[in-house]
């Protein structure tokens, strides 16, 4: 699940078994005992998007209608990387809120400069929601990104929906 994307992580499943031979005919186990047995050297453990934060290792017994079977899993903790999301995203929704709230030392009755802060900002927030959403993948829930960019977004319209009342009143 994404929900806390890009602030999420998870834990990968590596499975060993057979499915020929039963737990009577063939026992996996782990030579060093579970906790030792997974080694991951530090330059093969390089991913792009995650930190690797560790590995946790068990042995199961899976039974069917065939018997009962061994089945050793390895789960590799990972946690994404936050600068791309950082740089891409968050800054520059931050400095968007910033410059919204210039609007509001400008003086009232310049009203074009005004006006060019509320529909650039408004628009810069819509621009930054689309390619946010463009880095995930389809899903039918809020994640915590779609969250801050719709928080953002309710303070940039607000600072157009006070330049308007500013304007009639």
């Amino acid at each position: 699940r994404l929900v806390n994307f890009p602030m999420d992580g998870h834990a990968c499943p590596l499975k060993f078994g057979s499915y020929a031979y039963p737990k009577s005919e063939m026992i996996y186990t782990w030579t060093k005992g579970p906790k030792n047995s997974v080694e991951v050297p530090e330059e093969s453990s390089s991913l792009v998007q995650y930190d690797l934060l560790g590995h946790t290792a068990s042995t199961d017994t899976v039974k069917s209608i065939t018997g009962e079977y061994i089945v050793m899993t390895v789960h590799f903790h990972l946690r994404r990387k936050m600068g791309y999301f950082m740089i891409q995203t968050y800054i520059p929704c931050i400095m968007t809120v910033i410059l919204s709230q210039v609007s509001f030392w400008i003086n009232k009755e310049s009203v074009p400069a005004r006006t060019v802060f509320g529909i650039t900002t408004v628009l810069t927030m819509t621009t930054l929601s689309i390619s946010a959403r463009h880095s995930l993948p389809k899903v039918s829930y809020a994640t915590a990104m779609d969250w801050f960019i719709a928080v953002c977004f309710a303070f940039v319209f607000s600072a157009l929906i006070e330049f308007a009342a500013v304007n009639y009143f």
